[in-house]
């Protein structure tokens, strides 16, 4: 019997099943970040279609940094009353939700040069090579504090959780890689150093949102190129997370729109897979913390997603693109049909108007103006 429709706990949040709706940018909020009926509609339908737990599209933590547009705000107290609407709209529908919390740095091309991009130290991302301004004391301080308080803000709005976003070359990634963190100070060089960035985001969150609030930590595998973050350093890091009181880990990659490409490919011993692509790092991490791992990143395929639970620690699995694809494909498998997710994984979802869907012309239209 498939266990992926149990109902389980992370931390004090119950879910009930093991689908997980992957934080999604949709670039459908307001210039300044806040909710649209677009956005509204997408969450309601998500709802609807039986996802356990819907992870936000990332919101902005100071509104002087905005890596995309059309992007999520959580900068100030007035996004609360309206993500109350939407937190109550989701739990009406029978799902949870929690709000991934970012902050971008130089992993953007968006208004470059108009802005303070901060960075751990003055290297240009690898993909976009924007260069960041390196962090002072007072400004690492500055966007820990941001974090916390943004994460309270979300616990106020009747989010059950939060997602702290350490992944994907973003700033929090780039403290723990070598590569982007050249510092000299207490926050480069050993692991340790590098970690601290991200350990005291979480405490001061903690010590905002009290013990049993949910907080979920999203991380990179490993960097996938030479000089980055290696996978041996990512399980310490994960130990360390655990051991503090992180809830759960997600564990996806650094290789955005690659993936498909470097199917195949190993690193560290270890292979990215055609179904989950990342499944063989998040196996050894489940096996070696006392919390729950998330694994996302090219799952369409349910016979694959119960072979992975039924051979692997891995607890829930996150999609992103094949519920843009199919908002209610979690309940179609549910009912018994188990045709595979009719996304084709080619990531055209990414439009100028907003992330969805342009390829399944059969999708019912229930968002205006699609």
């Amino acid at each position: 019997m498939s266990t992926l429709y149990t109902e389980t706990h992370i931390g004090s949040m119950q879910l009930k099943n093991r689908f997980i709706r992957s934080a999604t940018w949709e670039n459908m909020a307001t210039e300044d970040g806040h909710m649209t009926e677009k956005l509204y509609a997408i969450y309601k339908e998500l709802a609807q279609g039986e996802v356990g737990l819907i992870i936000t599209g990332y919101a902005n933590i100071v509104a002087e940094e905005k890596p995309n547009a059309g992007m999520m705000g959580m900068y100030d107290d007035s996004f609360i009353e309206e993500y109350k609407q939407l937190t109550e709209l989701v739990h009406r529908n029978g799902a949870q939700i929690a709000m991934q919390l970012a902050y971008g740095g130089t992993k953007t091309t968006y208004n470059v040069g108009e802005r303070v991009i901060f960075a751990p130290s003055e290297v240009c991302e690898r993909g976009t090579k924007t260069l960041g301004k390196a962090m002072t004391i007072a400004e690492i301080d500055y966007i820990v504090q941001a974090f916390a308080k943004a994460s309270l803000r979300a616990k106020q709005s009747g989010f059950d959780g939060v997602e702290i976003h350490g992944a994907h070359s973003y700033l929090i990634n780039q403290f723990l890689s070598p590569y982007y963190n050249q510092r000299d100070d207490q926050y480069g060089g050993s692991l340790e150093n590098r970690l601290r960035f991200l350990v005291e985001i979480y405490t001061e969150t903690r010590k905002l949102v009290g013990d049993d609030y949910p907080i979920l930590v999203k991380l990179t595998a490993c960097d996938f190129f030479e000089g980055g973050l290696t996978f041996a350093e990512t399980r310490v890091i994960c130990k360390k997370l655990a051991a503090i009181g992180v809830d759960a880990i997600i564990i996806s990659g650094n290789i955005h729109g690659k993936a498909n490409d470097m199917i195949g490919e190993s690193f560290e011993g270890h292979t990215i897979q055609p179904q989950g692509y990342f499944h063989q790092y998040g196996d050894v991490i489940s096996r070696e913390v006392n919390i729950p791992v998330i694994t996302v990143g090219g799952l369409t395929d349910i016979d694959a997603i119960e072979t992975i639970a039924a051979n692997t620690n891995i607890q829930y699995f996150a999609l992103s693109r094949p519920l843009l694809s199919e908002p209610d494909l979690v309940k179609r498998w549910q009912n018994g049909d188990r045709a595979q997710a009719l996304c084709e994984t080619c990531s055209k979802c990414r439009t100028k108007r907003g992330n969805f869907c342009i390829v399944n012309k059969q999708r019912k239209a229930t968002i205006a103006g699609f």
